[in-house]
């Protein structure tokens, strides 16, 4: 049987009662929350937990009106202008963000979901660590907002938060500094380093809020390392004014948990033991879970697509956590990441040697092409189709059926670009096959932004052949810059291309199912047919691909009605 949630083992306590499945939220003897920035709450003058005494309406939640309160008077219907959309406000809570800091795609979602959230109609604030790899340009750019003690152990110890400030493009983005937390140039070390770090911030994080007096609607949270904002949101900062907000956990890539040993994670987040059960935090007899924990406490849980939303539930894909995600599906849904077209705009794009549209595409991609042979040494040929890997270069994204298959591609007529690092195996194959079919292969072991448009513009296809893929942006790119994707049928990959058929003359992309290197050639081996025998067919793909629209406007305006959904 599933594990028990901890939204079904306790009422709660604070005045304001959201729904009957949220979990405990505890109190001290006092009557106060035990949270350690109740002192802040005050400070800035939020309510006790008995400031609204009124019944509270059974179907609703809410406080009922009195007598005396008088109704809202209703416009006249004629003369009534239309109502503006609600609006509402929404913090960010996520541990990198383009240009910020970025090691993966959480960092582009973080800078451009927000940014589209501004155009409908939503107030947004991004809290981040101030970590010190951040560049300098951007330090000198930071306001600072203020800073105040917070207590975050179990035995009480306090430590410094300040919050230092940066606008831009509409967004606020408040960074936390803590010198002993963020000092590190990689934001990333080890467990042992990132588990009190990442305890800090998800507190450090509610705590801000309460001591800027800034109380959004929802919290939208970003992967492990935040995933114990929904935790202490109903228990340390239960009777603050944040406990009316809503909180939305996305999981980015479910592989990567937080996991530690129990003692260590009480001691470091000082949560009471109501957290720690097998429905919540507990995971076997000694070790806690901090994603885990936070899919429970979540009041609705998202992942990147909707393909992976069903994935992770299997044992296949669900990393240990398909049993506790099941039993949590009801409020699990996935939502498809966007590309910021501002960055990834051929038609614009200053990187490329000949910009285009999809009205000039077919001609300005072969002038493309033939400035990306020519920088990467190879023999120049319109003729020649070009295909790419932009990629961590991972065994994840696929690389051993590629490594598998890379003679059998080499026919005379097709050239490989590899564009990434990873691991060594990967890196060292592929140079040796720059070396063994050199003008016919080129393997750049690194990742340069510039050369990375040149390749999505100058390449006709790119491969993705991913044993998983949360969402995957580079399809998305490819089909922005008419370069037709061979995927597998995974996750994002899945949602997002539409496999070619040659009778209806539908899709846009080549794709497979099971992950197998014979598949892998017999589907390049199909979008090879149809680009040397049939041309026209092909860029009629290509302009339908660059007529999808893969901007984040559709899926901000998902997340949106999610929101509203939520505070309705």
């Amino acid at each position: 049987m599933p594990s028990q949630s901890p939204k079904k083992v306790a009422q709660r306590t604070s005045a304001k009662k959201r729904p009957t499945k949220k979990p405990v939220r505890e109190k001290s003897p006092q009557g106060k929350p035990t949270s350690p920035t109740f002192a802040a709450a005050e400070k800035a003058g939020a309510p006790t937990a008995a400031a609204d005494e009124r019944p509270v309406s059974p179907a609703t939640g809410r406080p009922q009106k009195s007598e005396t309160e008088p109704a809202a008077a209703m416009p006249p219907t004629e003369s009534a202008a239309p109502l503006p959309e609600p609006r509402r406000s929404i913090t960010f809570i996520g541990s990198e963000c383009w240009p910020f800091v970025k090691t993966g795609g959480l960092g582009d979602v973080m800078y451009a979901l927000p940014k589209a959230l501004i155009k409908q109609n939503c107030d947004v604030k991004v809290i981040l660590p101030k970590y010190g790899c951040i560049p300098q340009e951007h330090k000198d750019r930071m306001v600072y907002r203020g800073s105040f003690d917070m207590d975050l152990c179990s035995d009480g110890r306090r430590f410094y938060v300040g919050i230092m400030e940066y606008v831009w493009d509409g967004v606020v983005y408040d960074f936390l500094d803590n010198e002993e937390f963020f000092s590190w140039g990689d934001p990333y070390t080890n467990l042992v380093d990132d588990i009190p770090k990442f305890c800090y911030f998800g507190k450090a994080a509610l705590a801000a809020l309460l001591y800027m007096d800034w109380i959004p609607d929802v919290i939208h949270c970003h992967d492990w390392q935040a995933s114990l904002v929904p935790i202490y949101l109903c228990t340390l900062f239960a009777g603050t004014r944040l406990a009316g907000a809503k909180s939305i956990l996305t999981i980015h890539n479910l592989r990567f948990q937080g996991k530690y040993n129990i003692p260590t994670l009480k001691y470091w987040t000082g949560l009471p033991d109501s957290a720690f059960t097998m429905g919540a935090l507990q995971e076997r007899w000694t070790e806690a879970n901090m994603l885990k924990g936070g899919i429970a406490y979540a009041d609705t849980v998202t992942t990147v697509s909707g393909t992976y939303a069903g994935e992770i539930q299997t044992p296949e894909y669900g990393e240990g956590l398909d049993e506790h995600l099941r039993f949590h599906s009801y409020k699990l849904r996935g939502i498809v990441n966007g590309i910021d077209c501002g960055v990834w705009d051929p038609a614009r794009d200053e990187r490329i040697d000949a910009p285009y549209d999809a009205s000039s595409v077919i001609e300005r991609k072969k002038e493309n092409k033939r400035a990306l042979q020519e920088e990467l040494g190879l023999e120049q040929d319109d003729d020649k189709m070009v295909i790419g890997l932009i990629s961590r270069l991972t065994s994840q994204k696929g690389l051993d059926l590629v490594n598998a298959i890379v003679p059998q591609l080499v026919d005379g007529n097709t050239q490989l670009v590899f564009l990434g690092t990873g691991e060594r195996q990967y890196e060292d194959s592929f140079h040796y096959y720059e070396g063994a079919y050199r003008g016919t292969i080129c393997s750049s072991i690194m990742y340069d932004e510039t050369r990375s448009h040149r390749v999505y513009a100058g390449s006709d296809a790119l491969l993705v052949p991913s044993r998983f893929e949360p969402c995957g942006l580079t399809q998305l790119i490819a089909m922005h810059y008419g370069t037709i994707p061979i995927v597998r049928e995974t996750g994002g990959l899945k949602d997002t291309v539409e496999p070619y058929n040659r009778f209806s003359n539908r899709g846009n992309g080549f794709t497979f199912d099971r992950y197998d290197a014979g598949l892998l050639l017999d589907t390049i081996n199909r979008a090879k047919t149809l680009y040397f025998t049939n041309r026209w067919r092909w860029d009629e793909m290509v302009r339908r691909d660059m007529a999808k629209d893969v901007s984040w406007e559709s899926s901000a305006a998902q997340y949106r009605a999610l929101y509203l959904e939520l505070t309705q």
